[in-house]
């Protein structure tokens, strides 16, 4: 078989039992979204009754965990005073300037509005806690991440390609990345591969791919990696299916960079279990 289509087509069982990264599987895409939810409530919660700061990693896509982690906050009174929040990314222009925060693909004021700006105003952890990579300022997002202690937990989702955050695989005709470099990736500029683009596109644009910044800011896998956990959902259904194959069980390459979290000491991809199932290839 070429490719991946031995690793595709394992029951649900022998993929288990080939997996190199620990994976979990809930009934559906919404059952999903409330676990990921419930799992930043929880890592907050937990740092709260140790009486320390929960410094946490956190995506922007997928993002419909927010809403309802809003809900639990406020329903439950989760204290985010004591919260570090890292956001992995951000979209940059073609010149490589950040977004507008009112720019409606802004991940930053995406969060700002949906999460921060909802949780009650005396639960919100301070602005100052929010950090952003920037393109201008390049190592502030490691250094301020090492000066709070390092990420309790590095939440994310995975990308077409395997990227986690916008950690995409090297594009070049003139060289190649290895894995050891991959994973000592810093916060980076990057211009966007064409297949997150056009996934980018489908879910924010109505498939307007030229709406979609060319570039973006990213953390890097070294500062993912040092997460003391990586929890990593699999929330896009059908787009899932092979990504979610190859990051727990494939071989590890820069290629698929999500691949490098693969021996992590406490990792775990959750998907549902429909993107579980093996891949049926054919015309529908």
């Amino acid at each position: 078989m070429s490719g991946y289509a031995e690793l595709t087509a394992l029951s649900v069982d022998e993929l288990r039992a080939r997996a190199r990264l620990p994976f979990r599987l809930v009934e559906d895409i919404p059952t999903l979204m409330a676990d990921f939810a419930c799992a930043i409530a929880d890592e907050i919660q937990a740092a709260n009754r140790d009486g320390r700061p929960a410094r946490l990693i956190l995506p922007v896509g997928p993002v419909k965990q927010y809403p309802m982690l809003v809900e639990i906050t406020n329903r439950e009174r989760i204290d985010w005073r004591n919260v570090w929040v890292f956001q992995m990314d951000e979209f940059l222009d073609w010149q490589g300037r950040p977004t507008a925060v009112s720019d409606p693909l802004s991940f930053t004021g995406y969060v700002q509005r949906e999460l921060f700006g909802k949780i009650d105003p005396e639960l919100r952890m301070p602005a100052e806690h929010h950090i952003v990579p920037h393109p201008f300022r390049i190592d502030e997002f490691s250094e301020a991440l090492e000066r709070v202690g390092g990420a309790d937990c590095c939440f994310g989702g995975i990308g077409y390609h395997g990227h986690v955050a916008f950690n995409e695989p090297w594009i070049s005709r003139w060289n190649r990345i290895t894995v050891d470099q991959m994973r000592e990736s810093l916060t980076r500029v990057v211009a966007l591969g064409d297949d997150s683009i056009v996934v980018q596109s489908i879910h924010s644009a109505g498939g307007n791919s030229h709406a979609i910044p060319p570039m973006a800011v990213t953390c890097g896998m070294r500062d993912i990696l040092a997460a003391r956990k990586i929890r990593l959902y699999c929330a896009a259904g059908d787009r899932h299916k092979t990504i979610f194959r190859i990051a727990v069980a494939g071989d590890v390459t820069a290629d698929y960079p999500v691949t490098l979290v693969q021996g992590h000491v406490n990792a775990e991809v959750v998907t549902d279990d429909a993107t579980a199932s093996p891949v049926d290839v054919g015309l529908h």
